[in-house]
């Protein structure tokens, strides 16, 4: 499925859709002024790509997605005034990216989300919030060293995250 550059605005649903298998591009996308909905959808054995995504004025929810044994790509999105939702979500045997994405403005929420392999790469954290509160599992792969120490205030992590200060 191919939905390349794509402009989402006013409501998208995908709630409860299935990623299995295959490749599905989001790459370059823009969600602009609207709620698109990923909540409670499953992306398995395949790879979703939102490379170079825009996720401007919306809220965007993946709440309650399960992704396992997949390859989910965030690489160079940015996310500016905007919602992003992960709560619940659950990150299982599975790579997720966010390198060289940039959080400005808005807000992306990771709450109560478990945590297999994520990886936050380069990203960068500015102006914005970004908030793991009760969040489970290990800490994101170099995620510490992408928000640095201590974490800026508008970066929340779950105290079993961040390491004794000497």
């Amino acid at each position: 499925m191919d939905f390349s550059g794509a402009v989402f605005s006013g409501r998208m649903d995908f709630s409860g859709a299935v990623f299995s298998g295959g490749t599905v591009s989001f790459h370059g996308v823009t969600f602009s002024g609207g709620t698109v909905s990923f909540a409670d959808a499953a992306f398995s054995s395949g790879t979703v790509s939102f490379n170079s995504a825009a996720f401007s004025g919306s809220e965007v929810s993946f709440d309650h997605a399960a992704f396992s044994d997949s390859e989910v790509l965030f690489i160079s999105a940015a996310f500016s005034d905007s919602e992003v939702l992960f709560i619940s979500a659950a990150f299982s045997d599975s790579e997720v990216l966010f390198i060289s994405a940039a959080f400005s403005g808005g807000e992306v929420y990771f709450g109560s989300a478990a945590f297999g392999t994520v990886s936050p790469g380069s990203a960068a954290f500015s102006g914005g919030e970004v908030l793991f509160e009760y969040a489970t599992g290990p800490a994101p792969t170099g995620l510490l060293a992408a928000v640095g120490t201590p974490a800026p205030a508008t970066v929340v992590l779950p105290s079993a995250w961040v390491p004794p200060v000497p």
